[in-house]
């Protein structure tokens, strides 16, 4: 038997039926579990907080790449003098 990491509830797992991966709920609390290790089974947590702070950082990180780009075209006033050059 099986235990869930984080209430606690006793969760009725067979190691031979489950494979690596595989995403299992808790009864009683709900938690979605991750089955790190079948001999013998092993759950971790997934957390939708870690999910949501992960998206939000990749947020930022385009938002300031995006400003970096801006900043890059203000920076080089040659490259619109050689546009202008050309036509």
């Amino acid at each position: 038997m099986i235990r869930c990491p984080d209430c606690g509830a006793e969760i009725d797992v067979d190691e031979d039926e489950v494979e690596e991966g595989e995403i299992l709920s808790c009864p009683e609390c709900e938690v979605e579990l991750e089955v790190t290790q079948t001999h013998p089974v092993h759950l971790n947590p997934i957390s939708d907080d870690l999910d949501d702070e992960d998206d939000e950082e990749e947020e930022e990180e385009e938002e300031d790449d995006d400003e970096e780009d801006d900043d890059e075209e203000d920076d080089d006033p040659e490259e619109e003098e050689e546009e202008d050059d050309e036509e």
